[in-house]
């Protein structure tokens, strides 16, 4: 699933080619993808300027001048630039054709992505304005997550990962921070203390800025705007390396299921 890292070198591969941009017409080939694309899509892009891309967690947010899209690429979704005239790809269900004669091609596979529109203010819609704080801002502390850790009974892998707290913290990258700070995600949230919330936050923000400089973890899907895979699986310390030497002291790295997802890590190394 495309995470944080991947959506955010998404959106800053497309800005170049977009931004200050009319939209000219608009093909959808598929409507039915986790919630139907309004059928009034066509229509309200059609003649609007594209002003900016932002992101709010996992969603890419297009400002036009007669409102805002917003995308997640769900499980498989990825957003391509092309030429106008190009070969549809397979699974490509949704063309914006931009003056400047490129198209932002949506392409999904399992199809749980989404695309919708909203004329009101976007951080109202009801799928973001429950989300917590960003990883990457100043709001996201060591302070902060003390205070929730205080808050609820998990254990701090959820947590990090739990939306309405940290939004897109994926899993990869929860993996990989809790093996950076040296903590065992299975450990309970309340039990850590301040020094070791201030090491985790410091962790979190460490590896997703690594990942969108190498452009996103690339496990099968994901590819940049551009076409080209990631690079930070090349850099993954625990994700995936079931009984492979820990990097650090050689032991295996141990998976298990935590909240129903995969969870790596090195029993000496993560206490």
């Amino acid at each position: 699933m495309p995470e944080l890292p991947e959506v955010e070198t998404t959106r800053q591969g497309i800005i170049p080619k977009v931004i200050n941009q009319t939209i000219t017409s608009v093909v959808i080939n598929q409507y039915d993808l986790r919630w139907p694309i309004p059928k009034t899509l066509k229509t309200a892009l059609t003649g609007a300027t594209i002003k900016q891309i932002t992101r709010r967690g996992k969603y890419l947010l297009f400002e036009t001048s007669s409102g805002t899209l917003l995308i997640h690429l769900g499980m498989s979704g990825r957003l391509l630039i092309q030429p106008k005239k190009h070969t549809f790809a397979k699974h490509e269900h949704v063309n914006i054709i931009i003056a400047n004669d490129c198209a932002l091609c949506y392409i999904d596979p399992r199809r749980f992505g989404a695309i919708l529109w909203t004329k009101e203010n976007p951080h109202e819609h009801k799928l973001l304005k429950h989300l917590g704080v960003e990883p990457l801002e100043r709001e996201f502390n060591g302070t902060y997550l003390f205070n929730q850790t205080q808050k609820h009974k998990t254990t701090i892998k959820q947590l990090i990962m739990d939306s309405h707290i940290v939004t897109g913290v994926g899993n990869i990258y929860a993996n990989e921070a809790l093996f950076l700070a040296g903590i065992n995600g299975r450990v309970p949230a309340n039990s850590i203390n301040k020094k070791r919330c201030d090491l985790l936050v410091k962790s979190i923000k460490k590896v997703l800025t690594k990942a969108i400089k190498m452009s996103g973890t690339t496990i099968r899907d994901f590819a940049t705007s551009s076409g080209k895979p990631g690079g930070f699986q090349n850099a993954l310390q625990v994700y995936g390396r079931t009984n492979n030497p820990c990097k650090k002291c050689h032991t295996p790295i141990q998976e298990l299921r935590l909240g129903q997802r995969s969870t790596f890590f090195c029993p000496k190394c993560q206490m």
